[in-house]
């Protein structure tokens, strides 16, 4: 058994996620319908078969790992006190500047961490590092490169 572990969502993160389960949901519906395979053609194991066991575990294997999510998440939430809206915390938009040039992205949870897209985890190094930072403050990372961070400005 897992130790428990706490996922952070976005309200649009959770959607996401319950409409992936939704579907899953339905496809397992689906494959349950249908009659397996048989285990056997000829006297060696069914290629057939085989595919389908595999398809129906991982489909069961994601349908657990989803259930376990909505029994330990929680929504990030704008932080209540204006003071804590100074500081960097999940669901931040954060505005830096390295090496000087400016780019902005927002800390998410580990499930909706993207890079690409502009998210990235509270989890990641540098995620990890700016949290409870304020708009001014410097911050060095030297994973995988030492780089400063410049913290420009925090929003919600």
């Amino acid at each position: 058994m897992r130790g428990k572990k706490k996922y952070y969502l976005t309200k649009e993160g959770l959607k996401k996620i319950k409409k992936e389960y939704q579907k899953l949901l339905k496809t397992k519906k689906a494959v349950l319908q249908k009659e397996a395979p048989p285990f056997l053609h000829s006297e060696e194991l069914n290629t057939e078969f085989i595919a389908f066991k595999e398809n129906s575990d991982y489909l069961n294997s994601r349908l657990e790992e989803l259930d376990y999510i909505f029994n330990n998440y929680e929504i990030i939430k704008k932080p209540g006190s204006q003071e804590e809206r100074k500081k960097v915390n999940l669901g931040a938009k954060v505005l830096i500047e390295i090496n000087n040039q400016e780019d902005e992205f927002m800390i998410v949870g580990t499930l909706e961490a993207d890079p690409s897209a502009g998210k990235i985890s509270n989890e990641s190094p540098v995620g990890r590092a700016l949290l409870g930072h304020k708009e001014g403050d410097e911050i060095s990372i030297s994973a995988p490169a030492s780089l400063t961070y410049k913290i420009k400005k925090i929003s919600y």
